[in-house]
């Protein structure tokens, strides 16, 4: 299992809570870069079932930006924290305008995406997208092929089951070349075979120490079942623990079971203190001392 010589620490949920202000967001960014945090996550969902039906992990009321935009807006606002999508619900859209829009927040922002994909669970919000849930792992295959080849191919096109393209180029491209760092999310063994095949990393979100000792078990099953191209390089791994405060010999735990990134989440999500404390905690007792 791949190990850095350092974990890396991102924050989460600056899309959402205080993070819906626009000055707090351009304020906890600011920080969580001066503190040395190495990047910012964004979840994803597009729709919310109401009435609220399990597993959704949100009521239909609760707001979440985009997190493109959201991470866009923090790009403007920051120089070198890098911009994490955590993650994007791959299925529910379209490659080619997503392709688009990564490619400008690249761009935009020096080549700092991290573009994490999930292939989503919720049957009502891809019923009310137009998307059957039941195709979601192989469209999602499609889908990344898709922006593969419109982000780097000489002549970029696709014949698939779900999507075909051809005839049509879309320039700025990213500036990571061949394209941008793809996290791939999800705990069942065709996403361990996905982040294995395709991925420079791995992320599991709510994981506890046993649930990642769980899943690092798969991932090197699957590393042995499945061929990885050398030009991916070691897979990384990168957990979010359930919600909470995470202390030094939490996050040792963590580092030595294999994880590489830490991806914490703020206590409550309505307290821009909470995001500021969240922030000073990881900064102070976390970064470089892990």
């Amino acid at each position: 299992m791949y190990r850095v010589p350092a974990m890396k620490f991102g924050l989460f949920d600056v899309n959402q809570g205080a993070c819906l202000n626009p000055t707090v967001l351009m304020r906890i960014a600011q920080q969580a870069e001066a503190a040395g945090l190495e990047s910012l996550w964004a979840g994803e969902h597009v729709v919310l079932p109401d009435p609220r039906v399990a597993p959704s992990p949100m009521e239909p009321t609760e707001p979440i930006l985009d997190p493109v935009i959201a991470l866009t807006f923090a790009a403007a606002v920051t120089t070198t924290v890098r911009l994490g999508t955590g993650v994007i619900i791959l299925p529910q859209r379209n490659p080619l305008v997503l392709a688009k829009e990564l490619a400008s927040l690249d761009v935009l922002s020096g080549g700092r995406l991290i573009f994490g994909v999930g292939v989503g669970y919720l049957e009502p919000e891809f019923r009310a997208l137009g998307v059957e849930l039941k195709d979601h792992g192989p469209r999602s295959d499609e889908y990344l092929a898709v922006m593969r080849s419109i982000w780097s191919a000489e002549r970029p096109e696709f014949e698939g089951r779900f999507f075909r393209f051809g005839g049509v180029k879309a320039f700025p491209r990213p500036v990571q070349r061949p394209t941008p760092s793809l996290v791939i999310g999800g705990h069942s063994a065709a996403a361990y075979r996905r982040a294995v095949e395709q991925a420079s990393g791995w992320y599991g979100f709510g994981m506890t120490l046993d649930q990642t000792a769980g899943a690092l078990a798969m991932i090197r099953e699957a590393g042995g079942r499945w061929p990885r191209a050398s030009e991916l390089g070691p897979l990384e791994i990168s957990i979010t623990p359930p919600r909470g405060d995470v202390n030094h010999e939490l996050a040792r735990r963590y580092a030595d079971m294999g994880v590489d990134r830490l991806i914490l989440r703020p206590p409550h999500l309505g307290d821009v203190g909470a995001y500021e404390r969240c922030v000073a905690t990881i900064g102070i007792e976390l970064v470089d001392r892990v």
